[in-house]
């Protein structure tokens, strides 16, 4: 599950509400063992959810940096490389 919580930081586009509560949910998901809660934890489960993306959103807000702004293009094709690299058995294809 944690995989899916990207990198959210120094994107041109910068990062969206959207994308922020998204790495929300998946990081309580991760922390909770529940995909989707019961009835009766889902008050507790959706403001964990809540009270991360504003923690986030205030880190992204404060965080500053000198290297240029991330491509989301390039790093999508970067993690392809990476992921074609890492579930190839070695043999190269035509």
């Amino acid at each position: 599950m944690c995989r899916n919580i990207k990198m959210l930081f120094n994107f041109d586009p910068p990062v969206t509400p959207e994308e922020i509560r998204a790495a929300s949910l998946q990081f309580v998901r991760k922390v909770s063992g529940f995909n989707k809660p019961s009835k009766s934890n889902e008050a507790a489960f959706l403001a964990a959810v809540d009270e991360i993306a504003a923690a986030s959103a205030r880190l992204l807000n404060s965080l500053e940096t000198n290297a240029p702004r991330r491509s989301r293009e390039e790093e999508v094709a970067k993690a392809k490389a990476r992921n074609a690299m890492r579930f190839s058995d070695g043999r190269q294809t035509a």
